[in-house]
C-alpha cells in the first residue's frame, strides 16, 4: 500500500497546529538545489532535542553536487513538528575544502546539562576519496556541541588520534584512510550497563584500494564520559562493509544496519553487539531489506501503543528509488510493515520520532535537494 501524500501550505488562514492534531500528512522541501549558496544538498541527518526542536542537517556543496569539494554543514530547525522552519545555518565549515557525513545525536544523560546537549560529528577531507583510497589525503574527525538548542556551537574538537588510525595518529601501521561518520543520526544508549554510552557508528578503508572496495569497513567510535575520551569498536568482519547507522533494541543490544559498497547482495548487512558494541557477536544480511549500493536509515519508534523498529531506503536493487518505510514487531526478524513513501528517484534518508503518534523521515528525492515528511503512526499501522 502506498501512503498518500497531502502537501500543506499554510495560506488563507489554515491554521498549521491543526495539522500536529489531525491525521493529515505533511511534506516539504527544506532544500533546495541551487537555491541559497550551494549548488547541492546531500547527506541528510535529522534529530529531535529533549525540548522537541527538530535539527535538521545536510551538505551544502558549493559547486556541484560532487562528494569532494567546498562543502559545508547546515542546519535548519522546527519548533512546532516539522511544521514551519527556520532558515539555514552553517554549522561546520573546513574553509574551501570538505566538512561532511554529519552524524548528530543528544545527550540527555549528563547531569551537567540537564537540558540535554547535542553534539554534532562530521569529517573533514583534503582530497577526493578516490585519492584518499589511494592514501594521498587524510581524513580527521570532529565535534561540536550545543547547550541552547542551537543558538551557539562550541569550537571543533578534533578526535581523530582517538577514532581514526591513520597517518596522522601513533597507530599509522593501521593504515585506515578513508572515513566517513555513520552518516545520519548517532545514539545514545539508554539501558544499563551501558546507559549514557554515545555511540557513533561509521566506516573507513585499509590499505591500497582493492577489487569490490573490499578494503572497506564498517565500524564504531563511542564515549563513556560525555566527549571527553572515545574509544574504537572492532570492524565487522564482512568485507566490502560501508556506511552503517545504529538503534539499541529494547534488549539493550546495538544493531548496525549497513550499506554493502560491493552490491553483490542487494541486501543489508547486519551487525549485532550484545557488549555495547565492544564486540560483535553476530553478522548477517536480511534478505527481507533490498537495496542498491546506498545509505539507510533505522530507528527504534516507542509509539503509544506499540515499539517497533523502523528502517527507511530505496527498496530496489537496480536504482535508488522507491524510498519505501519498513517496520518490524519483532525487532528485525520479520518485516511485516511496508508502505511506499515516494515511487520516484531517492537515495539517502534518515529518520526521527516527533512523538508518540508521529513519524518524520528526511530523504533525498529527484535530484533536486532534501525533503521533509511527517505523517501519523496509524498511518503506518492501519
Amino acid at each position: 500500500m502506498k501512503i498518500r501524500v497531502i502537501t500543506v501550505f499554510c495560506l488563507l488562514g489554515i491554521c498549521l497546529n491543526s495539522c500536529l492534531e489531525s491525521n493529515v500528512i505533511f511534506e516539504t522541501q527544506l532544500f533546495k538545489n541551487g537555491e541559497g549558496n550551494y549548488a547541492c544538498y546531500r547527506i541528510p541527518a535529522i534529530i529531535q532535542s529533549p525540548q522537541g526542536t527538530l535539527f535538521a542537517f545536510a551538505e551544502g556543496r558549493k559547486r556541484n553536487c560532487n562528494d569532494f569539494g567546498n562543502v559545508d554543514i547546515l542546519v535548519r530547525k522546527s519548533n512546532n513538528g516539522g511544521l514551519h522552519w527556520t532558515s539555514m545555518e552553517v554549522v561546520a565549515d573546513f574553509e574551501e575544502l570538505q566538512a561532511g557525513n554529519p552524524a548528530p545525536v543528544v545527550d540527555v544523560l549528563d547531569p551537567l546539562f540537564p537540558q540535554g546537549r547535542i553534539f554534532l560529528f562530521y569529517n573533514t577531507g583534503n582530497v577526493s576519496e578516490h585519492d584518499m583510497r589511494k592514501g594521498k589525503g587524510v581524513r580527521k574527525v570532529y565535534f561540536i556541541t550545543s547547550e541552547d538548542e542551537g543558538k551557539t556551537w562550541s569550537e571543533p574538537v578534533n578526535i581523530t588520534n582517538q577514532v581514526h588510525f591513520n597517518s596522522t595518529t601513533t597507530q599509522a601501521d593501521r593504515d585506515w584512510r578513508t572515513n566517513a561518520t555513520t552518516p545520519g543520526h548517532a545514539i545514545q544508549f539508554k539501558k544499563t550497563p551501558y546507559r549514557g554510552r554515545i555511540y557513533v557508528p561509521a566506516n573507513h578503508s585499509q590499505g591500497d584500494p582493492q577489487d569490490g572496495f573490499n578494503e572497506y569497513r564498517a565500524y564504531g567510535f563511542y564515549t563513556d564520559d560525555h566527549g571527553k575520551n572515545f574509544r574504537v569498536s572492532p570492524d565487522l568482519k564482512t568485507l566490502s562493509s560501508n556506511e552503517a547507522i545504529g538503534v539499541e533494541l529494547p534488549d539493550g543490544s546495538l544493531m548496525l544496519n549497513v550499506r554493502e559498497q560491493n552490491g553483490l547482495t542487494k541486501q543489508r548487512l547486519i551487525a549485532i553487539s550484545k557488549s555495547g558494541g565492544t564486540q560483535w557477536d553476530a553478522e548477517y544480511f536480511d534478505r527481507d531489506l533490498i537495496s542498491p549500493v546506498c545509505q539507510s536509515s533505522l530507528l527504534l519508534f516507542e509509539g503509544s501503543q506499540d515499539t517497533l523498529l523502523l528502517y527507511s531506503g530505496p527498496n530496489s536493487i537496480s536504482k535508488r528509488e522507491k524510498m519505501t518505510l519498513k517496520a518490524s514487531r519483532d525487532f528485525g526478524d520479520t518485516w511485516s510493515i511496508e508502505k511506499e513513501i515516494y515511487p520516484g528517484t531517492a537515495a539517502y534518508s534518515d529518520l526521527v520520532q516527533i512523538d508518540s503518534k508521529t513519524i518524520g523521515l528526511f530523504y533525498e528525492r529527484d535530484n533536486n535537494g532534501i525533503y521533509f515528511i511527517r505523517f501519523p503512526y496509524s498511518e503506518l499501522t492501519k
